[in-house]
């Protein structure tokens, strides 16, 4: 291994050096950084990668606390983590010509004066059926993923047949709100 650096040319030629090598000279070159053997299923492109990361990890510092503990959240529970909304947001839904507006509170989902423990408790009672809170609400598309939001785009049909609220005027609500975009109060 060449001598550590913290000037970006030679880190970068350092990098460039990498990709030349052979998959047993980048096999020696991971145990001098790493201090162990690399991983056997390591293709040599990853290797490669892995090892330029490491160098310039030395060199200009790693990641912050908050990208660590991001990161440690997508590898414990497999994707991103779950949105939370904060007390005080308010989801609109119309449904078959009614509109139904939930309001996050500190313990649930308040729903014509009741409170809910889950959006699809809410999304049962309105429509009758097995629904997911966040998919119903537009929080969520159908496969878990968290919904786009886009101010341009036009609401989506639900399998019903029932429109996503339009946006509500200040004067009706006290709060501007885009098709199923969240406001928060808090």
């Amino acid at each position: 291994m060449r001598g550590h650096s913290t000037n970006p040319a030679a880190i970068e030629a350092e990098i460039a050096h990498l990709r030349s090598l052979a998959l047993d000279a980048l096999r020696r070159h991971w145990r001098v950084i790493f201090g162990r053997t690399p991983p056997a299923d390591l293709s040599k492109d990853l290797l490669g990668r892995m090892i330029a990361y490491r160098l310039q990890e030395r060199a200009f510092g790693g990641l912050d606390r908050e990208s660590l503990r991001f990161l440690d959240g997508l590898a414990r529970h497999g994707g991103p983590p779950r949105r939370r909304l904060k007390p005080g947001t308010v989801l609109v839904r119309d449904y078959q010509g009614q509109r139904h507006t939930v309001t996050v509170v500190s313990d649930g989902f308040d729903w014509q004066g009741a409170t809910y423990p889950s959006l699809s408790a809410i999304a049962r009672a309105i429509t009758g059926t097995a629904w997911s809170g966040p998919r119903f609400f537009a929080l969520a598309r159908g496969n878990g993923a968290p919904a786009r939001r886009n101010k341009n785009a036009s609401a989506r049909e639900g399998r019903d047949g029932s429109q996503p609220a339009r946006g509500m005027n200040a004067s009706e609500m006290n709060t501007a709100s885009l098709p199923l975009q969240t406001a928060s109060h808090a």
